[in-house]
């Protein structure tokens, strides 16, 4: 999507950063007076899309790094992943999966690999496009292995949470705040290669108890920064919501459907596998029933008219 230099368009850049920074703060988002256009490609409703073009960007999270089968090694991607599992599901005449693992936004315009920038994959006559980006860009491993080795000095406390805010910012808001301006920049890109096209953002699941409880060690986060972290987790997907109504495009709860099936439960009841996987998933990633889980997600939005 185009921005004039305006002073139109002043106001309206003023607007997406309030959006944005209403998301962060936890506010509700009502974004209908404020959103530039409608979804695009609104006239495509059903069960089918014969003859429509697929295109899924994003990261591990989209990839399925593990699960079987594997069909891209570089990019750890399954035929199992939630893309594969809509495009099966919707029938779709063309499908191009390039989510890759480590994927950030900037492997939107550059090459991974022998994986090549991901926006390539978006072209003029391409009708749908899936998106699940930003998670890398605020460090999710790292902030995984440093909660995890801080873990030990203060098991009941919360030293994570103090190690982030140890500048009297939260240092993992910050970085959600830096990071939407970098997703709306890649929505704008896939707008402006495929003008027609549905663009649904995909959001990230529930990693953690949702009320807040902990698991030591089966997850080896001190007690008290289980909750901080889950909240991490609901700020950056506050963020992607707000930037997709932003940009026109839809976004996809995954975080609802897979309450109750984080890396703390019993390995028959989650989704998402934990530092040490019994099931095959990379750690802190979806196994397979997670992945159908965010195709289901994905499945629905698609069958709602609008």
């Amino acid at each position: 999507m185009a921005y004039g230099t305006s002073s139109d368009g002043s106001a309206r850049r003023h607007r997406r950063k309030v959006t944005v920074a209403a998301a962060l703060g936890g506010c509700a988002l009502v974004a209908a007076s404020t959103t530039p256009a409608a979804a695009h490609g609104g006239g495509h409703h059903g069960g089918h899309d014969r003859g429509t073009s697929y295109a899924a960007l994003g990261d591990s999270y989209t990839s399925g790094p593990v699960i079987p089968t594997q069909v891209d090694a570089n990019c750890a991607r399954s035929d199992h992943n939630y893309p594969s599992l809509v495009a099966a599901a919707r029938h779709v005449s063309a499908f191009k999966d390039v989510s890759c693992g480590g994927a950030t936004t900037a492997e939107m315009w550059k090459a991974q690999g022998t994986n090549g920038p991901q926006l390539d994959a978006v072209r003029r006559d391409t009708d749908l496009v899936t998106v699940q980006i930003g998670g890398n860009d605020i460090g999710f491993s790292s902030i995984i292995g440093t909660c995890a080795t801080l873990s030990a000095t203060d098991l009941t406390g919360n030293p994570c949470q103090r190690y982030y805010n140890a500048s009297g910012t939260d240092q993992l808001t910050v970085r959600i705040a830096q990071t939407a301006p970098k997703v709306d920049k890649v929505l704008r890109a896939v707008h402006a290669r495929a003008p027609h096209a549905r663009i649904l953002v995909v959001g990230y699941p529930d990693l953690l108890p949702d009320d807040g409880s902990g698991c030591y060690p089966t997850v080896p986060f001190a007690a008290k920064d289980f909750p901080y972290l889950r909240d991490v987790g609901k700020r950056l997907n506050l963020m992607l919501r707000a930037v997709a109504a932003w940009n026109g495009a839809r976004y996809v709860d995954t975080y609802g459907p897979t309450v109750g099936h984080d890396m703390c439960k019993a390995p028959a009841d989650r989704w998402i596998e934990p530092l040490q996987p019994t099931s095959p998933a990379a750690p802190a990633h979806p196994n397979a029933k997670g992945e159908a889980a965010m195709a289901q997600a994905v499945l629905e939005r698609l069958g709602k008219r609008y």
